[in-house]
């Protein structure tokens, strides 16, 4: 996702503003990147005080803290490149349930957590992330996912084979057991 693309999804008006994109384009063009660079942004507990960027660029990755608003001061960018043989990164994790996405994936600390749409975007920036660690170039899926019910919706449902019945629900296990009822 780039980086005017997050304009729009920023959980606080005051987040994103020209007045911090001023602060924080110089920052992105000292450090090597481009002036709307592929990033993650992790919004942390207060994103209208401060927050993350995490930007991928050809010798590392940048991470930039932002301060939203100093007191008498202003907005505030500082960040660091980090070299690609010492980012930390884990396991990007996909965990699929009643028809929903759930993906979980960490880098430099930050822990990235998503579902459906959100996994989706978080899935490519990991992508992006381990072949930039590998020295591949990064070429993004083509194909466009959707929740697997909607996906179903589209196509004409197959008919069924001869045979017994097929459960259409999985078996959910029990915590405690069934109460009985009242004789």
């Amino acid at each position: 996702m780039r980086l005017s693309e997050w304009r729009t999804r920023a959980p606080h008006k005051d987040s994103l503003t020209p007045k911090v994109l001023a602060v924080v384009e110089p920052v992105l063009s000292t450090m090597g990147a481009g002036p709307d660079p592929s990033c993650w942004i992790a919004w942390g507990d207060d994103p209208a005080v401060r927050y993350t960027i995490l930007v991928p660029t050809p010798p590392g990755l940048l991470v930039m803290h932002i301060r939203v608003n100093v007191p008498q001061e202003g907005p505030r960018a500082g960040g660091k490149l980090v070299r690609w043989p010492r980012v930390q990164i884990g396991e990007l994790a996909v965990e699929m349930a009643g028809g929903h996405r759930l993906l979980s994936f960490q880098v430099e600390s930050q822990v990235l957590r998503g579902t459906d749409a959100d996994a989706d975007v978080i899935a490519a920036f990991a992508l992006e992330l381990f072949a930039a660690i590998d020295g591949r170039p990064y070429t993004p899926p083509i194909t466009k996912r959707g929740r697997a019910g909607a996906a179903s919706k589209a196509k004409p449902p197959a008919k069924p084979k001869a045979g017994p019945p097929r459960r259409t629900q999985a078996a959910v296990p029990r915590l405690s057991p069934p109460r009985e009822s009242g004789r």
